[in-house]
C-alpha cells in the first residue's frame, strides 16, 4: 500500500515548510548529496536574516530586500551573499511553479576575484617524486597531485574513479562522477600515463576498486582527501592546500602558459556551458596575454633594426 504525503494547506504553508518541500524535490530529481547539504547550509545562513517560520501568504517583496539589506549590513562578503541568493532563487523559482508565490528574488552582481594559483616554484616542489621507500599513502597524494596538474578535475571525481576507468591503451580516463552527471572522458598526457602505470602496479585491486584509496583498498573520505593533500604540500613546504586550487592552476596554466583555448578548456573541466570557462579567461585576461610580445606596440617599437621615420 503507497503512502500518502500529507501536505499543509497552502495558507498556513511557512516559509521553511515550503523549503523542506524544495529539498523533497529536488531529491527525487536527482541532485548529488552535497548540493541538497549546500542547499541546507545556504537557507541556515539565510534565517539569520530572514523570518523562515513566516506563512508563505504573507511575504512581500520588502521582505525579500530587507533580507539582502541585513546580509550587507552585517559584513557578508559580496559573493557569500550572491551564492544565497543564487539558493533562495532556485527555491522561489520552484515556488512559483507551486503557486506558492509570484515573487522573484532580484540580481545580486558577483564581485569577480582570482584565486593565487600554485605557482611554478610551488608545483616543482609538489612534483619532486617522493623516496622509494615512503609509505603508500605518501606516494599516492605525489600521484594525486600529478593527476590534479593534468586534468584540472573536482575533489569528488577523484575519489570516485576506479581502475577501470583508466584506458592506458587510448591514453584516457572516464571520469563517471561529475558534477553535471555526465560521463567525461579525459586525456591523459604521456608523463602521466607513466605515472599511472607505475602507480597500478603498487595499488593493484580489481577493476571496480577505487584508484585513488586508502591504506586498506576502500574510498577514501572526502576529508581524508583533503588531509593528504594538505600533509603532502605541507611536507613540501607549502602553505597553499587547497585542492580546487588545483583547478584554477590547471585553467590558468593552460589558457596562458600552453596557450589552450576557452572551448577546448571547457570541455577538458567539464562545464556544461561557456559561463565559468569565461571566469577563468577574464580573471587571467588569457586571450589578451598570448603572443602579446608579437602584438604589443611596445615590442614592435623595441625590435632592433626597427627605426622610426621622422616625418617633418
Amino acid at each position: 500500500m503507497s503512502r500518502k504525503i500529507k501536505r499543509t494547506p497552502q495558507a498556513a504553508l511557512s516559509i521553511k515548510g515550503a523549503f523542506d518541500e524544495f529539498v523533497v524535490a529536488q531529491t527525487a530529481k536527482g541532485f548529488s548529496e552535497s548540493t541538497i547539504k549546500n542547499y541546507h547550509s545556504h537557507f541556515h545562513s539565510i534565517s539569520k536574516h530572514f523570518d523562515i517560520e513566516k506563512p508563505f501568504g504573507e511575504l512581500t517583496q520588502a521582505d525579500i530586500d530587507g533580507m539582502i539589506v541585513s546580509m550587507r549590513e552585517s559584513g557578508l562578503a559580496t559573493n557569500s551573499i550572491s551564492s544565497y541568493l543564487r539558493v533562495f532563487k532556485t527555491f522561489m523559482n520552484w515556488s512559483q511553479q507551486q503557486g506558492y508565490t509570484t515573487l522573484t528574488v532580484p540580481n545580486y552582481k558577483q564581485v569577480e576575484t582570482a584565486k593565487d594559483p600554485y605557482t611554478d616554484e610551488e608545483l616543482l616542489r609538489l612534483l619532486e617524486k617522493p623516496k622509494a621507500n615512503c609509505n603508500f599513502c605518501e606516494y599516492r597524494n605525489w600521484v594525486i597531485v600529478n593527476f590534479l596538474l593534468n586534468s584540472g578535475c573536482r575533489a569528488a571525481t577523484v575519489r570516485n574513479i576506479q581502475n577501470r576507468d583508466v584506458d592506458f591503451s587510448n591514453s584516457r580516463i572516464v571520469f563517471r562522477h561529475t558534477k553535471t552527471h555526465k560521463v567525461q572522458v579525459v586525456p591523459l598526457c604521456s608523463q602521466m600515463v607513466r605515472i599511472l602505470k607505475e602507480y597500478c602496479k603498487t595499488r593493484g585491486g580489481g577493476e571496480s576498486d577505487y584508484l585513488f584509496c586508502d591504506e586498506y583498498g576502500e574510498m577514501l573520505s572526502a576529508n581524508a582527501l583533503r588531509l593528504a593533500i594538505e600533509r603532502h604540500n605541507r611536507s613540501r613546504g607549502v602553505e597553499k592546500t587547497s585542492i580546487h586550487l588545483f583547478r584554477h592552476t590547471f585553467a590558468r596554466k593552460y589558457l596562458i602558459d600552453c596557450g589552450g583555448d576557452a572551448f577546448m578548456l571547457q570541455k577538458l573541466l567539464g562545464h556544461s556551458t561557456l559561463k565559468m570557462t569565461r571566469h577563468y579567461c577574464n580573471i587571467y585576461d588569457a586571450d589578451l596575454a598570448k603572443n602579446y610580445d608579437r602584438l604589443s606596440p611596445l615590442a614592435i617599437m623595441s625590435q632592433p633594426n626597427k627605426k622610426i621615420k621622422m616625418r617633418l
